[in-house]
């Protein structure tokens, strides 16, 4: 059931990613029009994109986490007899989620700040609010740190079976 409400998330987080980064390419085309033809840029167009910038990197995480696309080294791993790489997978796995969750545990003072101060980035025609790459930051931070503890938990009874590590599966 956490598994599956998971996929859903992370996978519902990576489309309003790719449609975030979608439209983000407008803006940037109509800030770049806007200033050379009409010598007249897009007012906040820099806060825009480094707000959605943080708000796609982070969203992305939870299914790269889900999908075992993040970075890994097996080169020395895939020697092991495969109880050992379970292991060795459900370690690093466990390192993944105590990073995110270290994130996470610094990202929710900062993401409450911005939500009750009302803090703005940007100066002039346009101000940009903090609080949605800051509350993205946290969220994502959790999922990618549940989809870490899924992982660890599954290939934790993989070594205690002998088995090979696992990856999660891929639900329609």
């Amino acid at each position: 059931m956490i598994d599956r409400l998971s996929h859903w998330t992370a996978r519902a987080m990576l489309v309003f990613a790719a449609l975030l980064g979608f439209s983000l390419s407008f803006v940037v085309c109509a800030d770049v029009i806007g200033r050379v033809v009409f010598n007249s840029p897009l007012q906040g167009t820099p806060e825009m994109v480094s707000s959605a910038i943080v708000i796609i990197c982070f969203m992305q995480a939870p299914s790269a986490i889900r999908s075992g696309g993040m970075i890994h080294m097996d080169f020395v791993v895939i020697h092991l007899p495969a109880r050992w790489q379970s292991w060795f997978a459900a370690l690093s796995a466990l390192l993944g989620a105590a990073f995110f969750a270290f994130i996470l545990w610094g990202g929710y003072d900062p993401a409450w700040y911005a939500w009750s101060e009302g803090e703005y980035e940007g100066e002039g025609a346009l101000r940009v609010p903090t609080w949605p790459a800051r509350l993205t930051i946290v969220i994502a931070c959790a999922l990618a740190t549940l989809n870490y503890l899924l992982i660890v938990i599954r290939n934790v009874r993989a070594a205690l079976a002998g088995n090979a590590p696992t990856l999660p599966p891929q639900q329609a």
